[in-house]
């Protein structure tokens, strides 16, 4: 396996180590100053399957949302009010608050794709969470319809024991460049310490790095690519800009359907009801720091513990006895979401490292280690 440049663009002052492997070339900037913006390079991963991340440079940003985005997101046009319990989820944002970035670290341009993980399984023999015996995972119901008058749609998601990254039951044929869900947090982690001994064995591996899932500030700083305000999107606040830019509820027949999902949505077709491949919308669909997909898509799983008060700029792991917080967290809404449940704010706390979800996956991070306590499994939802 070798690690490639995409855009080679470093200024000579940048480099501290360049090494030649093979046909590939790495650089060790854990020390260097930030490479160009959008430098990016190709881990090739065996046969057709290569993943590409994207240098994020440290930097500033703010967490958290508005009282007047909160408003927003549970309005008509957010649509949040029904499918968050009128407002509840809102309050897990927290206020506005400067965080700070302290080290530079790469990112996936796009999800792990279903592609990438079958490479993993077929490398490893892992089996996943949901595969396991007693194994279950969260999956569309396709005799679910949506029904009017009732102050919210029923949730058309079942535990499906027969379901897996392998068949996550979207109603449309699985594809290669799908991002892979059905995933726990358990098996993110071991998807990414394969990638790290892979790349450590072939000798790729920059010093000082490893593959882990990105902590939440680093999640939310990438997401807002670059930007200093709480923008509620990665491009601003305008929903009319969102045309071509992310795969939420909009005006897209279900699959085997003659309804599309229920609730405030987008005006027009993003061409993809349930799941799109990942950066399918191009240069569009990518925000400042050439990111693709970071709102809508799939739930994006992140390294911390779930506080309900609000995300931490230091990775947060919860005392033992905070038994209500011991969750991963997952950020930046799914295909299924409404606008108001897409925005870069927006965060939850899944139900264990063990559960999974046909709405959920996750983008790997390259940067420096960090401690990863064990989460005992939560009951609470």
């Amino acid at each position: 396996m070798r690690f490639t440049n995409t855009k080679c663009l470093f200024d000579s002052t940048l480099v501290l180590i360049v090494a030649v492997l093979g046909f590939g070339v790495f650089v060790d900037v854990v020390h260097a100053k930030e490479p160009v913006p959008e430098t990016a390079r190709n881990i090739q991963l065996g046969g057709d399957n290569n993943l590409e991340i994207v240098y994020i440079p440290e930097g500033e940003f703010k967490m958290g949302s508005t009282a007047a985005e909160k408003k927003w997101a549970v309005s008509e046009e957010g649509g949040a009010q029904f499918s968050s319990g009128g407002g509840y989820r809102e309050a897990y944002e927290g206020e506005p608050r400067l965080m700070k970035v302290k080290d530079g670290f790469w990112m996936g341009r796009t999800e792990v794709t279903v592609g990438q993980f079958r490479k993993f399984t077929d490398e490893t023999g892992y089996v996943t969470d949901a595969e396991k015996p007693g194994g279950v995972t969260q999956c569309f119901d396709p005799k679910w319809i949506p029904r009017i008058g009732m102050g919210g749609p029923p949730h058309p998601w079942l535990s499906m024991p027969d379901k897996s990254w392998r068949d996550p039951n979207h109603g449309v044929k699985e594809q290669d460049n799908f991002p892979v869900v059905c995933v726990s947090y358990n098996d993110m982690k071991a998807f990414c310490a394969w990638l790290t001994k892979k790349e450590r064995d072939a000798e790729s591996l920059p010093k000082g790095l490893v593959y882990r899932l990105p902590t939440e500030a680093e999640w939310a700083y990438a997401c807002r690519g670059g930007r200093s305000d709480s923008s509620y999107f990665w491009w601003g606040n305008d929903l009319n800009d969102a045309k071509g830019r992310l795969n939420i509820s909009a005006i897209d027949f279900l699959p085997n359907a003659d309804f599309v999902w229920p609730g405030s949505k987008l005006i027009w077709s993003d061409g993809y009801p349930m799941v799109s491949p990942v950066d399918h919308y191009g240069e569009r669909g990518r925000n400042g720091f050439g990111l693709a997909d970071m709102c809508g898509g799939v739930w994006e799983f992140a390294l911390d513990h779930f506080d309900p008060k609000g995300g931490h700029e230091d990775v947060f792991y919860a005392d033992a006895k905070q038994r209500s917080v011991l969750k991963p967290v997952c950020r930046g809404g799914n295909f299924y979401d409404v606008p108001g449940n897409a925005r870069c704010a927006v965060r939850l706390g899944i139900a264990s490292v063990t559960y999974s979800d046909s709405r959920d996956g996750f983008r790997v991070c390259l940067g420096v280690p960090r401690e990863s306590t064990s989460m005992k499994v939560s009951t609470s939802n």
